[in-house]
């Protein structure tokens, strides 16, 4: 990748089986303890713009604005600042106004991200299934950082949209934190000369 391109992360948590929500669209068996959470932040500072789905968006703007009110978790602590202070992108036909430093994106989508890219912008796109999809279809991905957790949901949304086209990655990178949660972060394999190279 040239240096002075940014770049699109797609940042997710998933279950064993595969699902990033189970069957009722539950969301709270992710485990955000120490190491985890140091990495999040690391990889979210890293960001220069947050990027969500509506229903990722409408999931996080329901929570983070007000999170101290919610939570007394160290990790929701830290992260609920930086969120209200990021810049935000949500793609979505049907969201009006929305606040928290936030713009909307509802067309030629493939063409305004890519053009943030070219701009040397780091997107972190946040969870969600099919707004990755359809990025991926495009070759918008630059990195798929998964987040393995020790939990079988039995169900519910899977990470990749089925059916999509099928694609190669390469393993950049395999790591556990906290000794339960794996990290298995990947490159589209349009990228392995860089790879290869160390970078």
């Amino acid at each position: 990748m040239d240096q002075t391109t940014g770049k699109i992360t797609h940042f997710v948590h998933q279950s064993l089986d595969g699902f990033i929500e189970g069957p009722n669209g539950e969301f709270d068996w992710p485990v955000m303890d120490p190491e985890l959470s140091a990495y999040s932040r690391s990889l979210t500072e890293s960001a220069d713009i947050f990027l969500y789905g509506r229903g990722v968006w409408e999931l996080m703007a329901g929570f983070w604005p007000h999170a101290e009110e919610f939570s007394t978790h160290e990790h929701d602590l830290a992260f609920a600042p930086v969120w209200r202070k990021a810049p935000k992108v949500v793609v979505s036909t049907t969201l009006g106004h929305v606040d928290w430093n936030t713009r909307v994106i509802g067309e030629n989508v493939v063409e305004e991200l890519a053009a943030l890219k070219r701009g040397g912008a780091h997107l972190l796109l946040f969870g969600g299934s099919t707004l990755a999809a359809h990025l991926t279809e495009h070759q918008l991905i630059d990195e798929y950082q998964v987040f393995v957790h020790p939990v079988v949901l039995g169900g519910g949304k899977p990470v990749f949209r089925s059916p999509q086209p099928g694609f190669g990655l390469t393993l950049v990178e395999s790591r556990v934190f906290d000794k339960q949660v794996t990290l298995l972060r990947h490159r589209p394999v349009r990228e392995v000369s860089s790879v290869s190279h160390g970078s």
